[in-house]
């Protein structure tokens, strides 16, 4: 496997995938506070976790690779969150960051599997 910067990739990936809900949510959305309200309920650790487990039959072996890298990164969460929560929320934010850095097609292949758990 190729050598990447997990951490590089969980950084661009959790702007990244903002960015995507943020650009959907414009669409959508036409008031700052349904704007607002739209973004936070994708935009969080829990409902990346879900993602991941959802999406698990997207991924290649080479990506589960790289996400199972992304999810024994060692991040610092407050005591009240839930660390496998947050193991997968990072992992799901490494493979986004991923295929943005090396594989736009694929993460454009990504966000159209996506956007049907995005409703409003």
């Amino acid at each position: 496997m190729e050598k990447f910067d997990i951490r590089q990739c969980a950084y661009i990936g959790d702007a990244v995938f903002e960015l995507f809900v943020r650009e959907i949510c414009i669409e959508k959305a036409k008031t700052q506070k349904t704007m607002h309200n739209f973004s936070i309920k994708y935009v969080n650790a829990n409902f990346q976790a879900h993602l991941l487990n959802e999406l698990q039959d997207f991924f290649s072996e080479k990506e589960k690779e790289i996400i199972r890298r992304g999810r024994n990164l060692k991040i610092s969460i407050s005591k009240k969150n839930n660390p496998q929560i947050h193991s997968l929320a990072s992992a799901f934010e490494v493979i986004v960051g991923y295929f943005y850095l090396y594989n736009k097609d694929r993460l454009k292949d990504f966000f159209e599997n996506v956007k049907k758990y995005l409703n409003n």
